[in-house]
């Protein structure tokens, strides 16, 4: 399996990406390709143990920086990192891209250089969110601030899929974020999609309300792409909120505070369940190649779980079962 990283890309590239590369090619024997500035990307794996790990380095004299208009970037800096990562999975030259940079930008090179599966109207990036009894993925998180009916029950058939394939859940509980269960709730665009989501062929189990997010109501949630990125940003914001107050609450009680060796194991686990890095990046689901973006502020744990999750989403097939699953649902009209 050949990942094609952005090694660019993110707030502490080159180092964490070198690194979390490194630890991907250990850990699953997956050929990694570095693309960025040569001289800085060896200069970093001269600082780990390599031999006998597949890596390679692709020269990418340009970089996009994060503040960088999208779409103008991408035409204007052709021998980018984020522009020649996703060249070489459109080549075949690797089985997927990776970026934590400009998530713009990536999301633009994927969609200028690789083609819409047939009948996606609309790409959608979505994400895993933890839940209490396990992971719920809500698209979309910010590709389409403005969506019709027939790009939300294509978000979900494509959910659905991701789900189905790379976390294996036979059959993913579909939820229409709203503002109420009932199915009057809800404006002109959440109406309408309810009644497309009940008509398809798919475990549609109706509205949900934000609160359910975490409750695991549902395991796919989906919304347009101006609400997920609020609800996305939210979660982030309360899960950093949890930490510190627990921090501080420790702190402020001695007997709590000498007891920390004995909450260590819950604290730990806590933190696993709601650490992004756990999962590593998002896909953009619904082009032929396979794009997947990862936070700005990754580290090395987070870009190394990115490029396992990219490799699984390769190695299961996840396109071509969205291909097929939109094929069948066509006949539902808008």
């Amino acid at each position: 399996m050949r990942i094609a990283l952005d090694a660019m890309g993110g707030d502490h590239a080159p180092v964490v990406t070198v690194a979390g590369a490194v630890e991907a090619a250990r850990a699953w024997n997956y050929e990694v390709i570095l693309v960025g500035r040569e001289e800085l990307i060896r200069a970093e794996l001269a600082k780990h143990k390599t031999k006998g790990l597949l890596l390679t380095v692709v020269n990418a004299p340009e970089v996009i920086a994060m503040d960088e208009s999208p779409a103008q970037a991408v035409r204007q800096k052709k021998n980018s990192s984020i522009v020649l990562a996703a060249q070489l999975a459109v080549d075949k030259k690797a089985d997927a891209f990776l970026s934590a940079g400009n998530s713009g930008a990536a999301m633009a090179a994927a969609l200028m250089h690789m083609h819409r599966i047939e009948g996606v109207s609309r790409p959608a990036i979505t994400t895993v969110f933890p839940t209490i009894t396990g992971i719920c993925s809500i698209l979309d998180v910010g590709a389409n601030v403005d969506c019709k009916p027939k790009h939300l029950l294509q978000f979900a058939i494509m959910g659905k899929v991701y789900m189905q394939k790379v976390f294996g859940i036979e059959k993913p509980r579909i939820g229409l974020l709203s503002i109420g269960e009932e199915e009057s709730k809800g404006n002109e665009l959440t109406l309408a999609t309810f009644d497309l989501l009940k008509k398809a062929d798919i475990n549609f189990i109706g509205n949900v309300e934000g609160r359910d997010i975490p409750k695991g109501i549902a395991d796919v949630v989906v919304c347009d792409g101006f609400v997920g990125n609020i609800i996305l940003k939210f979660g982030e914001g309360v899960a950093e909120m949890i930490f510190k107050l627990v921090r501080r609450e420790l702190k402020a009680h001695p007997i709590a505070w000498a007891s920390l060796p004995f909450l260590w194991p819950m604290l730990k686990g806590l933190n696993k369940k709601l650490d992004y890095s756990e999962y590593g990046a998002a896909p953009l689901l619904g082009v032929e190649g396979i794009c997947f973006i990862g936070h700005g502020g990754s580290n090395a744990k987070a870009i190394k779980n990115g490029i396992r999750t990219a490799a699984c989403f390769a190695e299961r097939g996840v396109n071509q079962e969205i291909t097929a699953e939109i094929a069948q649902h066509e006949s539902v009209q808008v």
